[in-house]
């Protein structure tokens, strides 16, 4: 009895991940652009040979993907995607795809507006409602800032001081904004730092914020989240610049 038991989990955790990776590389590609908005979406029978797997298996993967804004079934009709205003980002799944088919100037700079909004109200409320523990894992992110050997390690411990800061907040309504934050920050965190050697000297801007949350001054720390933001948004202008410049140089030049 025990095997068949074993036996039934191990089906049916294959059953699952079936109909998430359909629903991952079709949602994907959605992203990408490769089915755009108003597309039909091939119908279940070729789905079903595209990916080798059963019927069942691609009604729940369209089941996924309309449950997350991205597209929308009728009956003798099939299933077509959805606007874009229609798709839930701040869904886990959907913001990965988002990010890895986003352009990476539109979503840096999309990226770091939703900072703006967010983290210096965050932090200020941090500063008002902040627990005992919640300024405790603040503070051993912090640490793992100071202590990373590498932009990697440092990479990590930025996007846990991130969202310990919203997480302390007070506010379940912010909650779902953590899923932004964790999700998107790494790839945001991994492309400033690759172009700031000096992302070390960030740090003294991450420990303003600690102090002012610490000593419960909210004022204080809404200034020392902007700061920190203006420093981000200087390295991406930079780096803006320079890719401006490197498409200049490379396009062909027209002989007259």
């Amino acid at each position: 009895m025990r095997q068949l038991k074993t036996a039934g989990k191990v089906a049916a955790v294959r059953k699952s991940s079936l109909h998430h990776q359909v629903a991952q590389d079709i949602g994907a590609r959605i992203l990408r652009g490769e089915f755009a908005p108003g597309d039909l979406l091939p119908n279940e029978a070729e789905s079903c040979r595209a990916y080798g797997v059963s019927r069942t298996a691609v009604r729940e993967a369209m089941k996924m993907l309309t449950a997350k804004g991205l597209i929308i079934s009728r009956p003798k009709i099939g299933s077509r995607v959805q606007p874009k205003e229609s798709w839930n980002l701040l869904d886990r799944d959907v913001l990965v795809w988002y990010c890895a088919a986003a352009e990476r100037s539109h979503f840096l700079a999309s990226m770091h507006q939703v900072r703006d909004i967010l983290e210096p109200e965050a932090a200020a409320l941090a500063a008002v409602n902040h627990t005992p523990t919640q300024l405790k894992t603040i503070e051993l992110a912090l640490s793992g800032m100071r202590d990373a050997t590498d932009p990697a390690g440092w990479n990590a411990a930025d996007v846990q001081f991130h969202v310990a800061i919203l997480w302390a907040a007070g506010n379940e309504l912010l909650v779902p904004f953590g899923f932004l934050i964790e999700s998107a920050l790494g790839t945001m965190f991994d492309f400033t730092v690759k172009h700031n050697q000096t992302w070390r000297e960030a740090y003294p801007l991450h420990e303003n914020i600690v102090v002012a949350i610490r000593k419960r001054r909210p004022e204080a720390a809404r200034k020392a989240v902007r700061a920190l933001l203006a420093d981000t948004g200087a390295v991406l202008a930079q780096q803006a610049r320079e890719t401006s410049r490197e498409k200049r140089r490379a396009k062909p030049k027209v002989k007259k």
